[in-house]
Order: structure tokens, then C-alpha cells, then sequence
């Protein structure tokens, strides 16, 4: 009787050192594709930045190329801005479709286009005062993932509140580009911080429960790019909502 409990006991820990070495592997996949996608953001952004003015031998903007005019004072603009939507959009809807390499391109695809998007900090903000606080907004959601792995608390009922939060702030930053109130700004950006904190950490607990030792590889590509996609979008959120509060402009 004793044989038979220690060895249902041995079988039970060889079991979940599986199941753990899976999830390791799983997320560190998720964790991978998302740093991957915000370099390339930043590299876009960066590139399309200096194609986009004409500096002075100080550093400052002198003014626009055609590419910075196209890209930041014409029509195009609003497609550079909605793009990257519109591939979420695709990507949210269309995933169950798409085999996992392709879902891979896609967010690769979206990341460039973010980077295309974001270019236009650069004009707004000093390069230093960005370099800050994306060093401050990588240190607040790797903290904040952290605390979602690891915790034994079911953050649902606090996500859900979180998503509301999101919803709000949506609809107030809508009506304030009619109000361009400063007021309404300030308080948008430090919500948006905290509802993007809170966002992190159960964003991070819900693509950790995903996880199924079951899955196959492919199916599990998939997961892995979404979880990637859902934790980059929380942390550029968290980043523009930072720099609003941070960011020292131009």
C-alpha cells in the first residue's frame, strides 16, 4: 500500500514538472513575440522618424520631408493611425482560420504599422523624455506581470472591472477631441495608467491559464502570438498614457 502511494506520488510530481516546464516554455514563447514586436515598433518608428524631418546640426526639427508631410499632414495619416486597428481587428476575428506561422506574419505586420503610427512622438516629445519613460513603463509592466504570473489570486472580477474602465476612458478621449479640454487629458492619462497596470497583471493570469498540456504545437502557436499581441497592446497603452503624464515636449 505504501509502494502504491509513493509511486502514484512519483508519477504526480513527474506529471506537473511537465506541466510546468510546458507552461515555462509557453510563455517565455508569448514573452518573446511581444518584445520581438515592440523592437520592431521602436526601430519603425524610429527610421520613419529621421526619413520624416529635416534636423538642424543640433538636433532640432527644421521641418518636413515629403514623406513627413504625407505621412503626418495629409489624409494618409488617418490610415497610418487606423491600420494597426484594422489588423487587430483581423486577427481577433480571423485567428481560428489562420495557421500559427501566418498568424505570426500578421503580428509582425501589425507591429510595423504601429511603428509607422507612433512615429509621430518623436515630433512631439524629446527623444530623452521617451527613452526615460519606456525604461519606467518596462519596469512598471514587467512588475506588473510578474505579480500576474505568480499570484494565487483569480484576478476575473477585477479584469472585468478594468475592461469597463477601458471603455470609459475610450469614450471620454472621443469627446475630448471636440472639448480639447487639459483638464479632462490629465485625468484620462492617470487612469489610463492605472487601468493598463491593472490590465497587465490579468491579461497576464488569463494567457497563463490558457494554457492546455494538451494542445498541440500548432494550436499553441496561436495562443502564444495572441497573448503576445494582447500583452503589447498593453504595454504601448501604458507607454503613450506615461509619456502624456512624462514626457517632456519639443
Amino acid at each position: 500500500m505504501a509502494l502504491n502511494k509513493q509511486t502514484s506520488a512519483t508519477r504526480s510530481s513527474a506529471s506537473q514538472a511537465i506541466i510546468d516546464q510546458g507552461l515555462r516554455a509557453y510563455m517565455l514563447k508569448v514573452y518573446n513575440y511581444m518584445a520581438s514586436g515592440i523592437t520592431l515598433t521602436g526601430v519603425v518608428a524610429l527610421l520613419l522618424f529621421k526619413m520624416a524631418v529635416v534636423s538642424g546640426p543640433n538636433g532640432e526639427i527644421l521641418g518636413l520631408t515629403q514623406l513627413g508631410n504625407t505621412l503626418y499632414n495629409s489624409g494618409f495619416a488617418w490610415v497610418v493611425m487606423l491600420a494597426p486597428l484594422g489588423v487587430v481587428f483581423y486577427m481577433s476575428f480571423g485567428i481560428a482560420k489562420m495557421s500559427a506561422s501566418k498568424a505570426q506574419t500578421v503580428f509582425w505586420i501589425f507591429a510595423a504599422l504601429m511603428g509607422a503610427s507612433l512615429s509621430s512622438i518623436f515630433l512631439a516629445y524629446t527623444g530623452t523624455s521617451i527613452t526615460r519613460v519606456f525604461f519606467i513603463t518596462a519596469g512598471t509592466f514587467g512588475a506588473m506581470s510578474i505579480y500576474g504570473y505568480t499570484t494565487k489570486r483569480d484576478l476575473t472580477k477585477l479584469g472585468s472591472f478594468f475592461l469597463l474602465g477601458l471603455i470609459g476612458i475610450i469614450i471620454a478621449s472621443i469627446v475630448n477631441i471636440f472639448m480639447k479640454s487639459s483638464m479632462m487629458y490629465f485625468i484620462i492619462s492617470i487612469l489610463g495608467v492605472l487601468i493598463f497596470v491593472g490590465l497587465t497583471a490579468y491579461d497576464t493570469q488569463k494567457i497563463k491559464n490558457m494554457y492546455l498540456v494538451s494542445d498541440s504545437g500548432e494550436l499553441m502557436g496561436k495562443k502564444a502570438v495572441m497573448g503576445a499581441l494582447t500583452l503589447y497592446l498593453d504595454f504601448i497603452n501604458l507607454f503613450i498614457m506615461l509619456l502624456r503624464l512624462f514626457g517632456q515636449r519639443r
